[in-house]
This record gives C-alpha cells, structure tokens and sequence, in this order.
C-alpha cells in the first residue's frame, strides 16, 4: 500500500504557472499511454486529432464564483479575509476566515460600506458559517465586491485578466471556489472542431470546494477525510455514457472533478445513474475504475488526493515517472499549468 510521502517530488518555485498559457490552447500536452508504458509531448490544440469519433467527451460545467472577501475587522481596522465556500441559505454561507484566531462568533468584517460580513458559529471543522449583511442582492454584492479566489500557490493578486482565464469557457452553473483546472485549456474552437469530428460532448456538474487544495497529512492516505462536495449528472449523460459502453466507445473525463462525479454515480457494472448527491469519494490506488476510460488533468500538488486520483488512473509508477519528466522537461505546473493526457 501505498504512504502520503511516496506522493512527494520536489518542485522547483519557477514550475508553478502564475499566469494562464496565451491563448489557452497554447498549453503543453503530455500523453500517457498505459497499455506501453510511453510518454509523449503535444501542445493542448491537438487534442481534437486524438480522440475519436465516437467517443464521449464529460465536461464539468460548475463555475467560480468571486468568493474571497477582503475587508478589515471591526474594532482594530486591521486586515481579514473571508472565503465563502458553501451556501447555507439566502445570505448564510460556510466559510474559511483569516486570521482564524481573530474572528470568533460575533465578529464583523466590513468589505465595503454596502457589505458587511458577521460570523455566527464556528464548525466542527474548524470553518465558520457566516452572514452577509447588505441591502444589494446577495450575489450581486458578491460580484462587486469579492475577489477571483485564485490558489493559494498563485503569489500574485487576482486581475481582472482572472475574471475570463480562471473560468472554463463552458461554464454555467455558479458554485464553485476552484476552477475545474483541465478544462481551461479548453476553446470553442476545439469544441467545435471535436464535434464536427463526431465526438459527443456530455456534461456533468462538481462544485469545487477548497478541500482540493487540502493537503493529505496523514502518513497512512485512508486516514484523510475528504470534505463533501455537490455534484450532478444529467439523465441525457448517464444516457450517452450508457450509449458509448453499449457501441464499445471510450468516456474522456475532462478533469478530476469530472472523475469523481462520474465514478460517484456509477455502479459496479459501470451503469452511471443519473441524478444529485454529495460525494466524498476519495480515489486512490487501488481503485476499480467503472465508467473512466481516459483522463484530461493539470500536474496537481505533491502529496495531494489529486495526484493519487491520476495515479490510480494511470499507474503509480507511470505517474510518477511522468511527472518527473515533466519537471525536467520544463512543464508548468498546477491551476493555471500545462496538461496531461492519460489514455
């Protein structure tokens, strides 16, 4: 069995991708084939000439909400932030808060003069449900005030260059405070051009929530409590994915989040049911894999339950190969780095 540390590499500073690739399809492409063991190098703008006719293609189509609020305290003046990740009503959401020892039940931060952010109880987990008082819309208040909540690895402030690039350009459905990384490099024009080929497009739904960047710190993985996360799958997909098993074609998952929903839904026979739940699904070596056949993922952070998804996916000895080839070879790294394609 595999420990937390045999996740580990080391990654030097200047492989974390700062800013996004220019245009998006621009990104490198690594390709992992599992049946030979090979490696090889593309750039993102050919995947419309890899994946077959008749395979269907499984987008997650959650989008990033501004959910990092930077204000100061009352009282002090001095400097807070709040990232909302979950919605618990109309104007009351789970929050992570810093700094953490300063912000107890009763504290206000003020954003701006038309919001204002109070912390009513501290959680279990150590997260604070919060209320957010304003007399504008709440999501319209949120809009105006918060901020892109770019990773924590991303040292720069957010811009309004964020706003576009850290959001696929298929997104819909408001509720996540992490984008779906695979699917940045993503164009309309290379959604086109796979349709036109005959590759059908299915989408599901994940919000992402700030666990993703939660490392794994126990030595024993198992150990590792994943937090939940909302998803949902259409019956039109579990429709086509039943329809491609059915012609004997393949299911590409655009992303983790997309693995997960996926294998979330499926039964041991592969059947993806369609419908909404919350998963805490945690992929890891050994996993039985029922309704992935391929994988489209970012270069994800040592130690993380990202990188032991793509390892149970394509090997860990393969993945960790890959990776060291890609840190080699130059390849960025992470939300707004190059890609992988595991087939």
């Amino acid at each position: 069995m595999y420990r937390t540390s045999d996740y580990d590499f080391t990654l030097p500073a200047d492989r974390i991708a700062q800013i996004p690739a220019d245009p998006r399809d621009a990104s490198r492409l690594m390709v992992l084939d599992r049946a030979s063991g090979s490696i090889s190098h593309r750039t993102f703008r050919d995947l419309g000439d890899i994946i077959p006719p008749g395979d269907v293609l499984v987008l997650n189509t959650t989008r990033v909400f501004r959910a990092r609020l930077l204000g100061t305290r009352d009282g002090s003046g001095a400097p807070a932030e709040v990232l909302l990740l979950k919605a618990h009503g109309d104007a009351r959401y789970e929050a992570l808060v810093r700094p953490g020892g300063k912000l107890g039940p009763g504290r206000v931060i003020t954003v701006s003069p038309e919001l204002s952010v109070e912390v009513e109880q501290v959680t279990e987990r150590r997260t604070r449900i919060v209320r957010l008082r304003t007399a504008l819309a709440v999501d319209l208040a949120i809009d105006r005030y918060g901020h892109v909540p770019l990773p924590p690895y991303v040292t720069r402030a957010d811009t309004p260059i964020d706003a576009d690039r850290y959001q696929t350009v298929y997104a819909r459905e408001r509720g996540s405070v992490a984008a779906p990384t695979a699917g940045l490099h993503f164009t309309p024009g290379i959604l086109a051009t796979l349709a036109h080929r005959g590759v059908e497009r299915a989408d599901v739904v994940l919000h992402i929530g700030a666990g993703t960047f939660k490392p794994v710190e126990t030595d024993d993985p198992s150990e590792h409590r994943m937090h939940e996360e909302w998803y949902s799958v259409p019956p039109e997909t579990a429709r086509a994915v039943a329809a491609a098993r059915g012609r004997g074609a393949r299911v590409w998952a655009v992303g983790t989040t997309t693995a997960r929903t996926l294998e979330s839904a499926a039964s041991a026979d592969g059947h993806v049911t369609a419908g909404s739940g919350e998963t805490r699904l945690f992929i890891r070596p050994p996993f039985a894999w029922k309704a992935v056949d391929r994988l489209i993922t970012n270069f994800h952070l040592p130690r993380s339950t990202l990188l032991m998804l793509v390892a149970a996916f394509a090997g860990y000895d393969l993945t960790m190969r890959a990776y060291r080839e890609a840190v080699e070879s130059g390849y960025r790294f992470f939300s707004y780095g190059d890609a992988m394609l595991v087939t």
